[in-house]
């Protein structure tokens, strides 16, 4: 982490936050300048917390050397008076026999919502008695934030995702040149019902996964697919337009903020499968419609990206918002020749929007965008001077190797799964080699065994590698970096053959290349393993089981460790085995 600026009695103290709702967040700014952010789930243990995020807070605020009554302004990642404007809507739904059932429902659960965010401003009063509160539109906090972490200074900005306010796509042009005021304008929005996130996740869920949760499993199954069985439905339920897209409620019902109401209707159980209860089988049928969804979602953000840049008549893209995540959605719109470059953010999904909204509060006050945002992905807690005890858990033993690099690299060319805790945790839903589980590509079985014994999966997820980035072309080909591991991209002939291990069934693969300077400890592994195996490239997944949040603390790393089939831990310069 970047040092934190001295603090004034004067200073402005920006708490921005995603709260009360899925992936709750805090980011800070002093003075225009980000101290840090954290997700609470990687500090309370529960998986995409909902909860107002105290310990991401708290440590924030600690890092600054601040209390709550030096908050100067909190910024909301919703403006939730936008709910409001869902009822201008509803004599049209009333109109259409297909949307009439579910007109009055949708409309009474969007003024429920509006009615929870009153009460979530006035907890927030409660917390922060001298700060102003500031919701920010909430696409505008993603294409923020997602501009800002890039950067470049001229770009379109597509933010795609189930639902902010009654706002599921939008496009924006953003610049930011010396000497010329800073420019975030949007260019066109595409309203609920129309939502591509809503069918991912409605689909999601008629499969027998977790809804918000678990659409990069049935992205994963969607490879094992043919969408030719579906692919005349899924072009029924999401249509083209010139202008983006529309659903076709006879197949995905109008939306209502409601988990009593299906997502899916009875005429697309008919047209595909019943819904699958988790844990049944998983048959062909269901990565057929895994497949057509997907491909749905390609034409669908191809179509969407070409939009960007007719309207924009800039070569380079932004993407946020939770759609942005589909990396094989990015990687193809990296490969289409439709722009140049693709910029995600570490943290496309809600939690970045707490960066957003705190950017989007500053620049509205000064003129100018915050620094410390641009190239970071480590920005949460961090550990530097853990100290472990010979036997810091019963049956495990720590030690403390002399070369951390060395010794991991040789451990993991004989085939052991190690975890790697190190430094500042990581932004996002990708490990990026500071809460990591690292293995050698080479050892047998070892998807079988990471799937089986360690991350409790379905069989049938691949695992991402993680490459220096000087040497990422003879792996795969891709024309850009992607340093937050966001983009599947071909893999070569080479990986083909020689690294089985780290190719999905369609032929990519979810690449992170590293630089010395983004990942000094990382690079130099890869270094070591590259020149024990001939091929500077690792496996590189999460720290943390199925279910269960990245682990951000020790306490949880070693509970990873004791609890399932890694070999080793890799903590602070701390070698922890099992006895």
């Amino acid at each position: 982490m970047t040092a934190t600026p001295s603090r004034r009695r004067d200073a402005e103290v920006v708490l921005g936050l995603c709260a009360y709702t899925h992936d709750s967040a805090a980011a800070l700014l002093v003075d225009g300048h980000l101290i840090g952010f954290a997700e609470e789930e990687r500090l309370d243990g529960i998986k995409h917390s909902k909860a107002y995020p105290e310990n991401a807070v708290a440590w924030l605020l600690g890092e600054a050397g601040l209390t709550a009554n030096d908050v100067t302004t909190v910024a909301y990642n919703f403006d939730g008076r936008r709910y409001r404007s869902a009822l201008g809507q509803l004599p049209a739904h009333l109109l259409r026999s297909v949307t009439r059932p579910r007109a009055m429902p949708r409309a009474r659960s969007f003024l429920t919502v509006h009615r929870r965010y009153q009460a979530r401003m006035r907890d927030l009063a409660r917390r922060f008695p001298r700060a102003l509160l500031r919701p920010v539109p909430h696409h505008r906090a993603h294409a923020l934030y997602a501009f800002l972490a890039s950067g470049v200074d001229d770009a379109a900005v597509l933010v795609v995702d189930s639902l902010g306010e009654l706002q599921t796509t939008t496009i924006w042009h953003a610049a930011h040149r010396d000497e010329q005021p800073f420019r975030l304008g949007l260019r066109t929005a595409i309203d609920d019902p129309a939502s591509l996130g809503y069918v991912y996740g409605a689909v999601t869920e008629h499969l027998g996964w977790r809804r918000g949760d678990e659409e990069g499993t049935v992205m994963a199954l969607a490879a094992l697919g043919d969408p030719t069985r579906f692919r005349a439905l899924m072009s029924r339920a999401v249509r083209l337009t010139r202008d983006g897209f529309i659903l076709d409620p006879a197949l995905l019902p109008l939306r209502v903020l409601s988990n009593r109401h299906a997502r899916t209707s009875p005429a697309f159980t008919t047209a595909t499968c019943p819904p699958r209860l988790p844990g049944e089988p998983v048959e062909p049928v269901h990565a057929d419609l895994a497949a057509a969804l997907q491909e749905r979602t390609e034409q669908v953000m191809l179509h969407l990206s070409g939009q960007a840049t007719r309207l924009t008549g800039s070569g380079l893209l932004c993407l946020g918002g939770g759609v942005a995540m589909n990396c094989v959605a990015a990687g193809l719109v990296a490969q289409s020749g439709i722009v140049d470059e693709i910029h995600v953010p570490p943290a496309p999904g809600d939690s970045g929007t707490a960066i957003g909204a705190a950017a989007a509060v500053w620049l509205d006050a000064t003129g100018r965008p915050p620094t410390g945002i641009e190239g970071r992905c480590y920005l949460g807690p961090a550990y530097p001077n853990l100290t472990l005890p010979p036997e810091p858990r019963p049956g495990l033993t720590a030690e403390r190797p002399a070369d951390p690099v060395r010794h991991l690299a040789r451990r993991l060319a004989a085939g052991a799964l190690v975890g790697l805790f190190t430094g500042p945790l990581e932004a996002g839903p990708r490990a990026l080699g500071n809460r990591s589980i690292l293995a050698s590509p080479f050892a047998s079985g070892v998807v079988d065994r990471l799937n089986a014994t360690v991350k409790f999966r379905e069989p049938f997820r691949p695992f991402a590698p993680v490459v220096l980035a000087d040497k990422a072309a003879d792996y795969v080909r891709l024309r850009q970096s992607s340093p937050y591991m966001s983009i599947a991209a071909p893999v070569t002939d080479l990986t083909r053959t020689q690294l089985p291990a780290i190719v999905h069934a369609n032929g990519t693969a979810r690449v992170q290349t590293v630089t010395r300077t983004q990942h000094p400890f990382l690079a130099e592994v890869l270094t070591a393993f590259g020149e024990i195996t001939g091929h500077p490239v690792l496996i590189n997944t999460s720290l943390n089981v199925k279910g269960k949040p990245i682990c951000g603390t020790p306490d949880m790393a070693l509970d990873c460790l004791t609890a399932t089939g890694l070999d080793a831990l890799l903590i602070e310069g701390w070698w922890v085995t099992k006895c």
